[in-house]
């Protein structure tokens, strides 16, 4: 039988909402600009390494002015266990910088400021967006971008397409609860490597052919 895309959908909508009730942040923070932080340090590092890296930072700078206190090498030093530490260091150090100078000190509450910040892009500013201010925004990393073909719900071509496609087939509404839903999902029941399909509910029901060949 050949189930519409809409009926998928609200199936898989159904799904990660009992089995993800709740959707707390990940990432660990204080304010805004804690979690912009964070989020840049999390680029091609785990959660779980930001969160025990963040705190010895925040200890020593967790506003923008404090920031600027340290210097990129020292900035360097407590960060480098998150990995590309010399980018990263330079990031935080420019865009707190820029945040002193352009901005009050505040992160700002739009896509544009945001995405003009050293080292935040597109999905950086969505994370900042939705998390931080509640705006509705769907961040699409690699693994929402992977899962997305996986499930039938992207071409895959590209993360700018599947994020075009996830915001028209998902409701606005549940767009930033929809976002952690499937990175726990993600994480939980469809991995890249080591996937069980006896134990991925929608794996079973909806992969694409091809994705486990």
């Amino acid at each position: 039988m050949v189930i519409s895309k809409e009926n998928k959908v609200k199936d898989i909508i159904n799904i990660l909402g009992k089995l993800y009730p709740k959707t707390p942040i990940p990432l660990k923070h204080n304010d805004p600009f804690t979690l912009l932080i964070s989020v840049v340090l999390s680029a091609q590092c785990t959660d779980e390494r930001v969160n025990q890296i963040t705190p010895i930072l925040f200890d020593k700078a967790d506003t923008p002015e404090k920031m600027l206190n340290l210097t990129t090498k020292q900035i360097e030093k407590i960060i480098r266990p998150c990995g590309l530490s010399p980018q990263k260091s330079k990031a935080i150090s420019g865009l707190s910088r820029l945040l002193v100078n352009n901005h009050n000190s505040k992160v700002p509450q739009n896509f544009y400021d945001l995405e003009n910040l050293p080292g935040v892009g597109h999905k950086t500013a969505s994370v900042v967006m939705s998390q931080a201010f509640g705006y509705p925004a769907f961040p699409v990393d690699t693994h929402i971008h992977r899962l997305a073909w996986r499930w039938g719900l992207s071409s895959g071509k590209n993360v700018e397409k599947t994020e075009k496609d996830l915001k028209r087939l998902f409701p606005k509404d549940k767009w930033n609860k929809l976002h952690l839903q499937i990175i726990f999902y993600g994480r939980e029941y469809c991995p890249a490597r080591g996937h069980k399909l006896e134990f991925c509910i929608i794996c079973t029901k909806y992969r694409r052919k091809e994705a486990f060949k």
